[in-house]
């Protein structure tokens, strides 16, 4: 099942995305937010053109990046591969949805898309064994960690550079039945590839990283986890429009703009 965040205008409301008898896609309206009630149709159904798609979960929590889980990406900036997950932390407030401009800001002259696949957390998790990680799976989304390359190499940790309003975009929506083993991954800017890999390429796997990371510390509905990004990591300038799909999901485009 695909789960939208959505709004017609006044406040979000969530639904489920499929197609009617004439293939025209729909969202079948929902009772509530699906991470903290059973999942119940209103009866309402509206057309994909009358919304306006918004992320589709807001962690209310925290935002797990993963950092060089790519080892081919690890090598373009010049890293080794890491022996175990790199983590590190976004703010809620970086979070943006669909067709929400990426706002580059002025502090850095270097700032990079990075597409990836995100893990959306269903319930409370903590020290989950790898064959029980399905169960604290609510589903999966597009993700786009932006980094301010300059700012992440000068402050020799990571907070600020990946933390910046805006860098990170989630969407279209969450998909609940999917097999994140081998997806592929891409990133377009203005229609041209940058990047293209797989999650069987990722050095450690959604059940290790679930594993690993609620070991650390707890995980709560809504939390996201960002799996990594293959290489061909590159900057992104105003004007530009990226867009990170992957598959089994769909895509996720969002406009550069420049600071106010």
């Amino acid at each position: 099942m695909r789960i939208a965040r959505f709004t017609t205008g006044d406040d979000s409301r969530f639904g489920a995305v499929g197609q009617d008898e004439s293939g025209e896609t729909v969202i079948a309206v929902l009772d509530g937010d699906p991470l903290y009630r059973s999942i119940q149709l209103t009866g309402e159904r509206l057309s994909l053109p009358e919304v306006r798609l918004l992320a589709p979960v807001i962690p209310r929590s925290k935002v797990i990046g993963v950092g060089r889980n790519y080892a081919a990406h690890a090598a373009e900036l010049g890293n080794e591969a890491p022996a175990e997950p790199l983590l590190f932390l976004k703010p809620n407030t970086s979070v943006i949805g669909p067709d929400d401009p990426i706002v580059l800001p002025e502090q850095s002259a270097d700032v990079h898309h990075e597409a990836e696949l995100a893990v959306v957390i269903g319930r409370i998790a903590k020290a989950v064994p790898r064959d029980r990680v399905r169960d604290v799976i609510f589903g999966y989304t597009c993700a786009n960690d932006v980094t301010a390359r300059d700012l992440q190499k000068r402050d020799n940790q990571w907070a600020r550079a990946k933390g910046f309003d805006t860098f990170c975009p989630l969407g279209p929506w969450i998909e609940t039945d999917l097999d994140p083993a081998d997806l592929a991954v891409r990133c377009r800017v203005n229609g041209e590839e940058r990047q293209a890999g797989r999650t069987s390429q990722l050095i450690f796997d959604v059940p290790t990283l679930i594993e690993y990371i609620s070991a650390a510390f707890t995980l709560l509905p809504g939390d996201v986890i960002l799996t990594g990004t293959p290489a061909g990591v590159g900057p992104v300038v105003a004007g530009d429009h990226v867009a990170v799909t992957v598959e089994g999901i769909g895509a996720l485009t969002n406009p550069v703009v420049a600071a106010e």
